[in-house]
């Protein structure tokens, strides 16, 4: 009889499993705590480090938007926690069609997230950008799934990588800038002594990104014609013409000039950092009313924020959102916490306008006064005669971008990634900051106004100056480091007028001004002593002897700046067609204008006007070809076209004249121009 040999039977291998891939589970709660941790690690780098740490650096984000620590600790939470529980929410889903689906569901997400860092990695390392960078990380993504799908060695990674996510939130609660917001520790600034003399009102208001150069007229003077109320402050007070900033950061520029000293450490703009400053010194002799942006330098024990922004988790989550969106992008994108930072209006913050009205029928206050920023209308209304010493302070996101207003105060919409780079787009960037600041003069000619009509105006100490300025250089916008090494004269170079009580004779001081001397300044002019050391000078003591500039792009870094008073870059020469009216043309292609419906009902007396117009144009008009953009027949604007934008604009046009609206249904006619400038054609506009 035959042997019979009983062996045990195998159990089955599933058809998907490979040699040396980790087999799929039944769906048992270890291969699911393993999926979790490698979503989180995944999800960490993709969404939690990159956002907490622009987040973290920004300190003055949270500032602004007067977040309380409980909200920044449930925003922080939120980032950390919730992105990796809705991947994993879906992935758990997919259990119920069975183990093959869930294993393919995980091995999908692991390549998502893979593809996604690698927009993000290859931004920074790579030259590709848009489509092409998008099918690069597409292809990465795949390779990593397969990858995570061939070895298991690559599944270890990722769950020793999930330690990611708490460690990124330690280091913003507890070594990042932002952490002295979330938890600030209690300090007492140290007081001022008091000396013998006058404690005259202070009045001390520091506009934001305002370089000098955007005053000037040809004779290097303030252009009294464009700036007026500029001009009106010079003729009366101490023209500092060649005062700088010391940072192109407000949260260092701003501090630096309120304590004296420069930047040393990247401290948040609070005063649990910077406990001795202009309002703790002044703080036991001086009432405070201050309104501040984006510090908090004055403790509440000293002040309160009359005003505050708009506020809480909803728009903390809502900004925080927009910044992931641009880390996320395949294309580049300045990813700047200070985008968000608009001057709320008088009607958002539901404030009453400052009265009295002014008198100038042309500026339209009547009409418009709830475009006025909110914060200026309660430091206007604050501007008022008591018995107490008292400093007014301002701190105003003017002209600051967003650039949303005109000369009247009328304001206009623009997209919020509209380039303020290259050809047609830095021009464009620098005529929206030179009608914002001519708004911008009308606020100083209120607040002048206001002090003449309080008597305030000969018995204060005004001062009147802006933290930093910016460059609208082409190839070399904004205030990093590229701009301060090739068009310094915009970056560092600041208005900063000084009118002692009394005064009325404007005179001109070329001294080496530093913003460190805005305090001892202060100081030796109300007969407070201020009792700790300081790097900067009074206006009161003989001049520094050094001619170079100091300055810090990061804290603790000091660069050195040479040359002398910047001048105004020469105006670009108008076109010979602005202001023209031009009859129907023929027509000589198509173009888009994006915001066309907002020509449609216009109401001016709203303080809402179209003033930007943006689109493309069809292929067959070449980049750099000029095109007029006309407003009820009349020419308002002549730019060029260029290269499309990543929102697939080919132009963008600004009208700042108020005039060439009306109320109701405007017509919009787009023209270009032939090469030779004669002639007109018409482009048919969708």
């Amino acid at each position: 009889m035959a042997d019979r040999t009983l062996t045990a039977a195998a159990p089955p291998c599933p058809a998907d499993v490979r040699p040396g891939q980790p087999p799929p589970s039944p769906g048992g709660w270890r291969a699911e705590l393993r999926r979790l941790l490698e979503v989180s690690a995944l999800v960490g780098l993709v969404v939690t480090q990159p956002l907490l740490d622009v987040l973290g650096r920004s300190p003055d984000f949270f500032l602004f938007h007067r977040a309380a620590p409980g909200d920044v600790l449930v925003l922080v939470g939120l980032i950390a926690v919730l992105p990796t529980v809705l991947v994993a929410a879906f992935g758990l889903a997919t259990r119920l069609a069975g183990v093959r689906v869930r294993t393919a569901a995980h091995t999908a997400v692991v390549g998502l997230l893979l593809a996604a860092l690698s927009v993000q990695v290859g931004r920074q390392v790579t030259p590709l950008r848009g489509a092409p960078l998008l099918v690069a990380a597409g292809v990465a993504g795949v390779a990593g799934a397969a990858a995570y799908r061939r070895w298991r060695a690559a599944g270890r990674v990722l769950r020793v990588a999930a330690i990611g996510p708490p460690v990124f939130v330690a280091l913003f609660l507890f070594a990042s800038p932002a952490s002295a917001v979330v938890l600030p520790r209690a300090h007492s600034g140290a007081a001022g002594v008091v000396g013998p003399g006058e404690h005259p009102p202070v009045v001390l208001i520091v506009l934001d990104e305002l370089p000098l150069v955007s005053l000037l007229g040809p004779d290097g003077r303030i252009d009294a014609t464009r700036y007026p109320h500029f001009a009106e402050l010079a003729a009366g007070s101490t023209w500092y013409r060649n005062a700088t900033g010391v940072s192109g950061w407000t949260p260092y520029a701003l501090p630096a000039m309120l304590t004296g000293r420069y930047p040393a450490q990247s401290y948040a703009p609070h005063y649990a950092q910077y406990p001795d400053n202009l309002f703790t010194v002044l703080g036991g002799l001086y009432d405070i009313r201050a309104e501040e942006s984006i510090t908090r330098l004055c403790p509440p024990s000293r002040c309160d924020q009359p005003v505050t922004p708009e506020h809480g988790l909803g728009v903390l989550v809502r900004e925080s959102g927009k910044l992931l969106r641009r880390l996320a992008a395949p294309v580049d994108s300045r990813v700047d916490p200070q985008e968000s930072y608009r001057e709320r209006t008088a009607a958002e913050a539901g404030l009453d306008a400052a009265e009295p009205v002014p008198d100038d029928p042309k500026f339209r206050w009547d009409s418009l006064d709830d475009n006025q920023p909110a914060r200026f209308t309660s430091f206007l209304a604050g501007l008022r005669p008591s018995s107490r010493p008292t400093l007014h302070f301002l701190h105003l996101l003017m002209p600051h971008a967003p650039w949303v207003y005109l000369p009247s105060g009328a304001r206009y919409d623009a997209p919020e990634d509209l380039s303020n780079q290259g050809a047609g787009w830095a021009e464009l960037a620098r005529a929206r900051h030179l009608a914002q600041l001519a708004y911008t003069d009308r606020l100083v000619g209120e607040t002048l106004r206001t002090l003449r009509a309080t008597g305030l105006y000969d018995r204060a100490l005004l001062v009147l100056t802006a933290d930093h300025g910016v460059s609208f250089q082409r190839d070399w916008q904004g205030r990093g480091l590229g701009a301060i090494n090739h068009a310094a004269g915009e970056v560092a170079w600041v208005p900063t007028f000084v009118k002692t009580p009394g005064q009325r004779a404007g005179r001109v001081d070329d001294r080496n001004w530093e913003h460190v001397d805005l305090l001892p300044t202060i100081a030796d002019e109300v007969h407070v002593r201020i009792p700790w050391q300081m790097d900067g000078r009074s206006a009161r003591q003989a001049p520094r002897e050094r001619t170079e500039k100091v300055f810090y792009d990061r804290p603790g870094q000091p660069l050195t700046l040479r040359g002398g008073l910047p001048t105004r870059p020469p105006d670009p020469k108008p076109h010979p067609l602005l202001g023209t009216t031009v009859a129907q043309r023929p027509i000589g292609g198509r173009a888009r204008v994006h915001n066309r419906a907002a020509f449609d009902a216009v109401d001016p007396a709203a303080g809402e006007l179209p003033a930007l117009v943006w689109g493309s144009v069809s292929p067959e008009v070449p980049d750099g070809t000029l095109l007029a953009v006309a407003v009820n027949g009349t020419i308002g604007a002549v730019v060029p076209a260029v290269p499309q934008d990543e929102g697939g604009r080919r132009f963008a046009a600004f009208l700042p004249d108020d005039h060439l609206f009306r109320a109701g249904a405007n017509r919009l006619d787009l023209y270009r121009i032939d090469p030779d400038g004669g002639g007109l054609r018409r482009l048919a506009v969708d």
